[in-house]
């Protein structure tokens, strides 16, 4: 969970002389383990008013996965895992059906030993069905096959009625399909099981490169990260993915994915931007290695992730801004770096001939991007609480604003963007919005699922003490009257 919405609460830097208060999180879970445990946790929740979330292994940025006085429908240990042969109107090989709770550490695992590839994050422990596909899902894999959600066969769901459903591309569920499958997480149903295509394994290339910006001059350096982005759309097109790291102070690429690539061939690919490098004067290090299999690519090259936490902005840049407003682009990172922000970002190729011309909800602007840069400025645990939420405001209204200046009419990535979006519905969804909320409506008529800045989520407010509250639709002014348990009301 993003300590921003754990809400210092109780958490391990609280003061021992502090009272310990259960603030944001949840009240109760319950560990299902089938559809028939989803449907009577639903109807028990409704029936006493008590706030609903769902839950897999907690991997959020966004506040989705918490939720005061709430019961929380955890699907960690929805655990199966099958590979198959599969086949529609629309795909034809092999499959694997995981439950909501594999996380992408096992469903690799799984796949290596069918000498096959399933997308997954960079992150080894998020749960592969959970909001990570919901919300698209990108990976190394992604210039080679797409988003994750581009890759999913069919969902077996609970909806907000207590029905259990199978929805695929062309069923009876097909709209709910569509909407599952990039609309965001934990807003339209309770997803028991994901199906999705995988891919033969193959020689897979990666690579790590490293500089700082001692002995060169500022301008040098960032002239080096600018030739970078300039350098990306050769190698994406190439079914390569890279993720950058990098601040005032040193640049990263961390790594590089080339699945199908020889070393040499990769190799040859970079070497433009190795020259552009030695012409101004940067003095770097690479490792690029040569992998059997993705499997091991994976392992060797992915560094372990840090536990240092971070509160998020992000932007998507397409193709066009980074050709466009390349210098403006810039400086909008300079700019930003030097005001106590770094960025990791993920370069890729998921244009819908890539992805397969999917029938999905992933925000439009996915298919003419070139990177997804996500903006982080450090969270001191040990900092008070009024300084934090006042570096969140900064990242609102200073540094997204920046970058929205440079990329006008692009978005976000609903699983990785600023909480605190004022323009969330247009930037998280994009044009998709208004057929997502229909859908939702359809599927769960009674506004059991909520999640901040999900679909729907304008309906309700959090008060102070944590109870959601239906917002009225046809007066500002209202009298509140508390229902059942207390943690739901409506106005």
């Amino acid at each position: 969970m993003a300590p921003y919405f754990a809400n210092a609460s109780c958490d391990p830097f609280t003061e021992r002389s502090s009272r310990c208060e259960y603030g944001t999180y949840v009240r109760y879970a319950v560990d299902v383990g089938s559809a028939e445990q989803v449907a009577a946790t639903l109807e028990f929740a409704k029936s006493k008013n008590i706030r609903v979330v769902i839950r897999n292994t907690g991997h959020d940025w966004n506040g989705k996965s918490t939720g005061a006085g709430a019961v929380a429908i955890w699907t960690h240990h929805l655990k199966d895992i099958q590979v198959f042969d599969y086949h529609d109107e629309h795909y034809t090989g092999k499959a694997m059906k995981m439950g909501a709770g594999v996380q992408a550490f096992e469903a690799y695992a799984a796949a290596h030993e069918h000498n096959v590839v399933v997308l997954g994050g960079e992150c080894p422990t998020v749960g592969l069905a959970g909001g990570y596909t919901q919300g698209g899902g990108h990976s190394a894999l992604s210039s080679k096959y797409g988003l994750s959600a581009d890759q999913v066969l069919a969902w077996e769901v609970v909806d907000g009625t207590g029905r259990h459903l199978i929805a695929t591309r062309d069923n009876d569920y097909r709209d709910l399909y569509w909407a599952i499958s990039g609309g965001g997480g934990g807003t339209y149903a309770v997803v028991l099981s994901v199906t999705v295509k995988v891919h033969p394994d193959t020689t897979t290339s990666g690579a790590k490169l490293r500089f700082s910006s001692n002995e060169i001059s500022k301008d040098i350096y960032w002239n080096a990260i600018e030739a970078y982005h300039i350098a990306l759309p050769n190698l994406v097109d190439e079914g390569i993915v890279s993720v950058a790291q990098f601040d005032h102070e040193s640049f990263a690429i961390n790594p590089m994915t080339g699945p199908g690539l020889s070393s040499e061939k990769m190799q040859k690919l970079l070497q433009p931007y190795l020259t552009t490098l030695h012409t101004l004067g940067i003095t770097y290090t690479l490792d690029l290695q040569e992998f059997p299999t993705y499997f091991e690519e994976f392992h060797t090259m992915f560094s372990p992730i840090g536990t240092a936490s971070f509160q998020y902005g992000s932007r998507i840049i397409s193709r066009a801004s980074l050709r466009q407003n390349l210098t403006a682009i810039t400086t909008a990172f300079r700019h930003a770096a030097e005001h106590n922000c770094s960025f990791f970002s993920v370069a890729s190729n998921v244009s819908s001939s890539i992805a397969g011309n999917p029938e999905n909800s992933v925000n439009p602007i996915w298919r003419t991007a070139i990177l997804h840069a996500v903006i982080q400025t450090p969270w001191d645990p040990l900092a008070s609480w009024t300084s934090m939420v006042a570096r969140a405001e900064e990242m609102t209204w200073k540094h997204v604003k920046a970058f929205e200046a440079v990329t006008p009419g692009s978005g976000v990535y609903v699983n990785e963007a600023d909480p605190n979006d004022p323009l969330w519905k247009e930037n998280y969804y994009g044009v998709n919005y208004a057929r997502l909320l229909r859908i939702k409506d359809q599927y769960d008529p009674e506004g059991v699922f909520y999640a901040l800045t999900a679909v729907g989520a304008d309906r309700w407010g959090e008060k102070g003490d944590g109870r959601l509250c239906r917002k009225s639709t046809t007066t500002i002014t209202t009298t509140t009257t508390l229902k059942g348990f207390g943690w739901r009301m409506d106005l």
